[in-house]
């Protein structure tokens, strides 16, 4: 009589071979229900599990692949750790590739990831969506994390308009009315949809303030080299929308070495509260990386677990916290 496999218990419990795994192998994350199927399966098949032949039979890694934009600065090192610490606890280990907006490495860096990992969580912004879908495995689930694309995957995104109309609405409400916006790269959703959706509420809620936008590429430096290129062609401004707290920090340090007061000439409001950001009193819009990690890879073992799952998609809206850079105050 042929010896019963893991798959033979997958498929007599009605569950994936990915929730057998876990079962047997003691993880916390099975469900009550599921994990009684599986063993009344395992009594009824007679099946012993075998290192080995567990491992041929299952062809899983237990690994979630993991392509961004780039592993540099505090934004997703935040992203990673809260990725980190769902994967760990569902049994997982995360495996990492950078594709630096480019679509030649993250066609790379997608194949290299093939017959290595059991799932997939992608960040590419700054990809068409039908280019970036044609470069994912069919055969692996995938989880898309902000430059959301089609309908039929799961995705988690920021709302990039309603964080950024927050900020015109504060800077308003303080009366600014001539704004620099030191904007991200173009071809990246994020700062197109925070350029759109700031300018669109500036016209909103202060019609008849200027609004002057300036190129950036999410970088320190650029925030540094926008503040300066404003002064020097000497345009006029009270109020810096940043696209990222690292561009406005980076402004700020311009600021300051020029000897012009933050908040009382300008005030400087950036986005994503990294840990820095509140360390330096930098007005912001909350945006909880780790958390969306978290439910990013929540999401992809839940899909690694029951196969056919309805897809899960989320546009979480940041929080403005209000900090010394544009009240003077410190929070």
């Amino acid at each position: 009589m042929r010896q019963a496999t893991i798959r033979d218990v997958a498929r007599q419990a009605n569950v994936s071979v990915a929730s057998v795994s876990r079962t047997i192998n003691g993880h916390s994350n099975v469900n009550a229900a599921t994990l009684e199927r599986v063993l009344q399966a395992v009594r009824d098949l007679g099946y012993v599990p075998n290192a080995a032949a567990r491992s041929l039979s299952m062809a899983l890694s237990h690994t979630i692949g993991v392509v961004v934009p780039d592993l540099h600065g505090e934004f997703f090192s935040e992203l990673i750790r809260g990725m980190d610490g769902a994967a760990r606890a569902a049994g997982y280990q995360l495996l990492l590739s950078t594709m630096h907006a480019d679509v030649a490495e993250a066609r790379h860096a997608l194949a290299a990831m093939h017959g290595r990992v059991d799932g997939l969580i992608v960040m590419a912004a700054q990809i068409d969506p039908a280019e970036l879908d044609a470069m994912l495995p069919a055969s692996l689930p995938v989880v898309l994390l902000n430059g959301v694309g089609g309908g039929d995957r799961s995705w988690f995104a920021i709302d990039n308009r309603a964080g950024a109309a927050a900020v015109a609405d504060h800077f308003a409400a303080l009366g600014r009315r001539s704004i620099l916006h030191i904007m991200g790269p173009e071809a990246n959703v994020d700062a197109r949809e925070r350029r759109d959706g700031f300018a669109a509420a500036l016209k909103r809620s202060a019609p008849g303030a200027s609004l002057t936008v300036m190129p950036g590429d999410f970088g320190e430096e650029s925030g540094r080299a926008a503040v300066a290129d404003a002064i020097e062609r000497q345009l006029t401004f009270d109020a810096i929308f940043a696209a990222n707290d690292m561009m406005a920090l980076g402004a700020m340090q311009e600021l300051q070495r020029r000897s012009i007061d933050v908040p009382d000439k300008v005030a400087v409001a950036g986005f994503d509260d990294i840990p820095m950001a509140r360390f330096l009193g930098l007005t912001t819009m909350r945006v909880r990386m780790d958390e969306i990690g978290k439910r990013a890879v929540e999401a992809l073992t839940a899909a690694l677990d029951e196969p056919g799952r309805a897809v899960k998609q989320e546009r979480l809206v940041p929080e403005l916290v209000v900090r010394a850079s544009t009240t003077g105050e410190r929070q």
